[in-house]
């Protein structure tokens, strides 16, 4: 597919995407109707509330904006706090431009290289879902200074509020990010409906399955090594650093971390399996996928690679998430709102770790076939 025509598809997903984080952060207004306790529960209502505020328009009813200001009072007080709160709506802006901006860069390489057609539609879908989570998370983090600035603590430990934003609002774009892909993949195979689906390239099986085993082995690099509890210790707590730029060890567990775990002491060891099982499914889903990706590319590029391995370590951390909550027994107990409340984590370090999956899956595609991959999509873009 062309730009030209993948254009049309990653702009309607993405107007979706934001339209759909528009309105979920609108409907905080509902949660404080009278009522809304009585319906919903007033454990519910909080949990909802705070999983939509990151993207509303209204910042909470205990906001305190500017609350450390020095000096003032009266009318200049007063002005202050309005300025704060236009530095709110101004991190909110941001964030909405960027969900947009991010999910279009991503959507048109992947529609482009992937295109949602006979035999590629649920590839695309699902890597366009993972894709919508990465998007929600960059946008978070790129306006997250000024949502920081805006509550008037921007000089007070700076980076594990970072952190802190970094992580929110990450349950609800699991369901934006999942219409959006379905509406992306629709709009493109409407768009691309009277052309022929490209052959799948003739990839060499030893070259897929070794390139596949090198991008999978990074992903266990963070999830086996780094999230070792010592290691995990050790990352979060050998930087101290001193000034605006201390403590960035919880920034670097967000980045560098897709899980957490220990030795089996002091628990049964079925238990200990059953929680490890979340782990081997992540490094399943991820093997699979960069296995089965060249053959369905048009053509096996680095950038292509390098987001569909992110988009496959997503997924992959999405399966552990939902195994972990059916095997967890005291779970329901805390509700279904609380038994959802960690799904989504672990985006940043999908993203960073992904990256070089795919970028090393591709470089050992390439040294296990040269001139296999090229000479095939060669072939079939000028058939």
């Amino acid at each position: 597919m062309t730009y030209r025509r993948a254009v049309i598809p990653a702009l309607a997903g993405a107007v979706l995407l934001t339209a759909l984080l528009w309105w979920a952060g609108a409907s905080v207004r509902a949660l404080d109707l009278p009522g809304a306790d009585g319906v919903l529960g007033g454990q519910t209502a909080a949990g909802l509330e705070q999983w939509l505020t990151p993207w509303s328009y209204d910042p909470p009813a205990s906001a305190q904006f500017g609350a450390d200001v020095p000096g003032g009072a009266g009318d200049v007080a007063g002005a202050s706090g309005d300025r704060y709160r236009e530095l709110y709506g101004t991190a909110l802006q941001i964030r909405f431009c960027a969900v947009f901006a991010f999910f279009v860069l991503g959507a048109l390489l992947l529609i482009r290289r992937l295109p949602p057609v006979r035999g590629r539609m649920t590839a695309a879908f699902l890597a366009l879902w993972g894709w919508g989570l990465v998007a929600g998370t960059l946008a978070v983090t790129i306006s997250a200074p000024w949502l920081i600035a805006a509550w008037g603590h921007g000089s007070y430990r700076f980076l594990p509020q970072l952190a802190s934003v970094i992580s929110s609002g990450r349950q609800i774009l699991v369901v934006t990010a999942f219409v959006a892909a379905a509406g992306t993949v629709l709009a493109a195979r409407v768009a691309d409906k009277e052309t022929e689906p490209p052959a799948p390239q003739a990839v060499p099986a030893r070259a897929a399955r070794l390139a596949a085993t090198v991008g999978t082995a990074v992903i266990a690099l963070s999830l086996v090594v780094l999230s070792y509890q010592d290691v995990a210790a050790a990352i979060q707590t050998a930087f101290i650093g001193g000034g605006l730029l201390s403590e960035p060890g919880d920034l670097l567990r967000q980045w560098l971390l897709l899980g957490a775990w220990s030795d089996p002491s002091g628990a049964a060891l079925g238990d200990w399996l059953v929680v490890r099982l979340g782990d081997v499914l992540l490094l399943a889903v991820v093997w699979w996928a960069l296995r089965r990706l060249p053959p369905l590319l048009t053509r096996a590029t680095v950038p292509a690679m390098a987001v569909g391995a992110v988009c496959a370590t997503v997924l992959g951390l999405l399966a552990s998430q939902l195994l972990r909550m059916a095997t967890d027994r005291t779970g329901m107990s805390y509700g279904l709102l609380q038994q959802f409340a960690g799904l989504g984590g672990g985006v940043p370090a999908a993203l960073t770790f992904g990256l070089a999956a795919g970028a090393a899956a591709a470089v050992t595609l390439r040294l296990a076939a040269p001139g296999r991959v090229d000479e095939t999509a060669e072939a079939t873009v000028s058939a």
